[in-house]
């Protein structure tokens, strides 16, 4: 069994919670209408969970922070200091205690919908969805700086999956599911109905299709309409007031890109090197969030909108009216802020810190152009626009989604054009440089090799031990060649493997070269060729065509990597056919076809 395909047994529960009757299943994967009905329910459950994963919060500010009811926590300009030091410490204790009593319950890791996508086919955990969400409602509630987009994601979309599950859907449209939950839950937080559209296309689906854009819309905009009935705006991203955009801000703009894209790279290294620091200290788990909560306790002393997610500092319009050096002091005092609660423990993601350290680091980067060139004479609330959206290009890896979030929020197309030069700069250098999102790369460091949500879960499945021959003709090295040839007479077989006393691997013979009247060797060993060349049953057929390509051969042997004993063979020719199979399959799912 391949690591992959283990990983898929303990992470994806095969038991189902709910299963449609087998005519209505058979009706719903005939009907492409019908993925259409399915994604309308998907998209209310997304609102659904924004608004009560935000009540939670809200509530949990209330209770914990003593505020009052619809005050936001990151918006207060003073907060009670024994509160402030004791709720994310405590709250960040209770949380690695809760995490270590569930690596008892649930020894494997959660996988987000990037992943589930990526791997799995769509196939993600109902009660593994539930738990990161909590964390992540628990984690936003005690003050640490991270965002609720992570947990509206994964719920969102582990309900989707679920729902994708009891109606036995193909690969194709369970990924598509999986981006509806993920489309609603974008487009309630933020009150942008296209830009969840295309957070499901960039960063969980992995590609856009046609077959895919009516239910990912119609999740997008119910998943709208659901969140704005309960609170409406009570997430948006709201812009102050600015003038128009010049021809030279496009060319400014391309240069925050960049500075973007670095500190995003930054932000995401740093995150790593603290996880690192506190592995090589050996601290006990559950003391990490609860000195990350101590940490952003501290912070919080200083101003208090380091702490949750940011959703009240992210009105611009107020924040970027303070004086430039404290607007540097909070930008500074939230980065670390974030880096901590993440490196630490605390469970979450960086959309909205990002968004509201962009914006911030877009007024500063606005006003020292205006400092630097005065006849240029910028706009800083652009900028701010700008920079929160180049910098979430850089960490969270959408540059269509934060172009759009940028259109939503302002109305503004040509704002909007200067956005989308930014973007396409900073997700670029952050390709080039550094290659991973936020998301992805914490996949990376756990050992997978995935840079997007595009499906390469059937590759892996696509083991050398499926596609190998096992009638695997074999005869020891010490054979004569006379004999050989007796055994093996021309026509009878290509080539043979060759095995010692103890059936461990030596070589391929070929049967016309032992014919060739040229060789005069008596033995069968001088004629060996791909000694040191093998297949292992664990490679996927992208593994093995390297293999294939690197030797110049036509067959390998397929042999296990400790005890050298042979397993079968595999023609290049026959994994090259059924890696086209494959892929034609999968693009006929993609785009529905029968």
């Amino acid at each position: 069994m391949t690591r992959a395909t283990s990983e898929s047994c303990l992470m994806v529960t095969s038991s189902r919670y709910l299963e449609a009757p087998q005519w209505l299943r058979a009706f719903v994967r005939a009907h492409e209408t019908s993925l259409a009905v399915l994604a309308a329910m998907i998209g209310v459950i997304g609102g659904l969970v924004v608004a009560g994963m935000g009540a939670a919060v809200s509530v949990l500010h209330a209770v914990l922070f003593n505020l009052e009811w619809g005050q936001r926590l990151s918006s207060q300009y003073w907060i009670d200091p024994v509160r402030a030091l004791a709720v994310p410490t405590l709250g960040g204790l209770v949380l690695g205690l809760t995490f270590v009593w569930l690596l008892r319950w649930r020894p494997a890791r959660e996988i987000d919908p990037i992943e589930a996508n990526a791997l799995y086919g769509g196939k993600m955990s109902f009660r593994g969805s539930v738990i990161v969400s909590l964390q992540t409602i628990w984690s936003s509630g005690v003050g640490a700086s991270v965002g609720l987009e992570a947990g509206y994601t994964q719920l969102a979309s582990g309900l989707g999956a679920s729902i994708g599950r009891a109606f036995n859907l193909r690969r194709a449209d369970q990924r598509v599911l999986v981006g509806c939950g993920a489309a609603a839950a974008i487009a309630g937080a933020f009150g942008a109905p296209l830009a969840g559209a295309f957070y499901a296309f960039e960063l969980v689906i992995g590609s856009y299709t046609a077959a895919s854009l009516m239910p990912v819309g119609v999740a997008a905009v119910t998943g709208y309409f659901v969140a704005h009935s309960f609170s409406p705006l009570t997430l948006g991203v709201v812009a102050g007031r600015f003038g128009d955009v010049e021809a030279h801000d496009l060319l400014v703009a391309a240069l925050l890109g960049v500075f973007a894209a670095a500190y995003g790279i930054g932000i995401m290294r740093v995150v790593t090197w603290c996880e690192m620091l506190l592995t090589k200290i050996r601290l006990w788990s559950p003391l990490r969030p609860a000195l990350g909560g101590l940490g952003v306790g501290l912070l919080a002393l200083l101003t208090p909108q380091v702490m949750s997610s940011g959703h009240g500092a992210l009105h611009f319009g107020g924040m970027t009216a303070y004086p430039i050096a404290l607007v540097a002091f909070v930008m500074v005092l939230k980065t670390i802020a974030s880096i901590i609660s993440l490196g630490t423990g605390f469970r979450g993601g960086l959309f909205f810190a990002s968004l509201f350290i962009g914006a911030l680091g877009g007024h500063l980067f606005a006003t020292g152009i205006n400092a630097l060139w005065p006849e240029i004479n910028v706009d800083p609330n652009i900028y701010t626009i700008i920079g929160m959206s180049a910098l979430s290009a850089s960490v969270i890896g959408g540059p269509l989604t934060m172009s759009f979030i940028a259109l939503e929020s302002t109305g503004n197309l040509w704002l909007t054009t200067a956005v989308l030069v930014a973007v396409i700069i900073s997700t670029q250098i952050t390709r080039e440089l550094f290659g991973y999102s936020f998301a992805t790369w914490r996949l990376h460091l756990r050992g997978e090799t995935i840079r997007s949500a595009a499906d390469i879960g059937w590759i892996r499945d696509l083991t050398v031990q499926r596609l190998m021959r096992p009638d695997v003709s074999m005869v020891e090295v010490s054979m004569p060649l006379d004999e050989f040839r007796t055994k093996y007479p021309l026509g009878s077989k290509n080539q043979v493997v060759v095995v010692d006393s103890e059936g461990c691997y030596v070589g391929l013979a070929s049967v016309p070269d032992a014919h060739s009247p040229d060789v005069t060797a008596f033995r069968l060993d001088s004629l060996l060729y791909s000694r040191n060349v093998v297949l292992h049953p664990e490679m996927n057929i992208r593994d093995a065509m390297v293999v294939f390509e690197g030797a110049e051969a036509e067959s390998l042997a397929v042999v296990e990597a400790e005890s050298h004993r042979v397993l079968g063979t595999l023609s290049e020719s026959h994994a090259t056919r059924r890696y086209a199979e494959e892929a034609e399959q999968r693009r006929r799912e993609a785009f529905g076809e029968m």
